[in-house]
């Protein structure tokens, strides 16, 4: 648990952060009756031993890693949106979800497109999205596929139109 990564957002984007529920579990007592300055402070220093963190972005970090810690609490807290093209592929890793990825990064790449690409394996995620099959295909939070993987041509298009809507 200590190596597991989990996806935050931080200034709307999906980042990887190695040790975050090891370290969450392991501030809890330390934390009560800590404001939460010196509470996101503590997971913030804790999270740089295992993690690059821009100091352009330290303070946003802050505030994502305290989101976090209340949300593992149970309290209620308001997720920061999202920005930019985000892709994420449903599937428990089988070669069809493997060729879907593969194929959306080489079109990503030969467009030119900046975005976060995610591929979700673990069942429980995969059930909160309510699809019923895989590999699905999601793009900006539109299912656009499930169960196959599409054509080129037609990703290329579903990517081109996500593009513009965000422009």
């Amino acid at each position: 648990m200590e190596n597991k990564v989990t996806q935050i957002r931080v200034e709307g984007r999906q980042t990887g952060v190695i040790g975050l529920e090891y370290n969450i579990q392991n501030i809890v007592e330390w934390a009560k009756g800590k404001d939460d300055e010196a509470i996101s402070t503590e997971l913030l220093k804790r999270i740089e031993q295992r993690n690059y963190v821009p100091s352009t972005i330290r303070e946003a970090y802050r505030k994502a890693l305290l989101r976090e810690y209340k949300k593992y609490l149970g309290q209620d807290v308001e997720e920061e949106a999202l920005t930019g093209l985000q892709v994420v592929i449903l599937g428990p890793g089988c070669a069809q979800c493997s060729s879907l990825e593969s194929l959306l990064r080489d079109v990503m790449a030969e467009m030119n497109l900046a975005g976060d690409l995610r591929h979700v394996n673990d069942v429980k995620e995969i059930g909160r999205y309510g699809v019923m099959g895989v590999p699905a295909l999601i793009i900006n939070g539109k299912v656009v596929a499930v169960g196959s993987v599409p054509e080129k041509k037609k990703i290329q298009q579903w990517l081109s139109d996500a593009s513009v809507k965000m422009a």
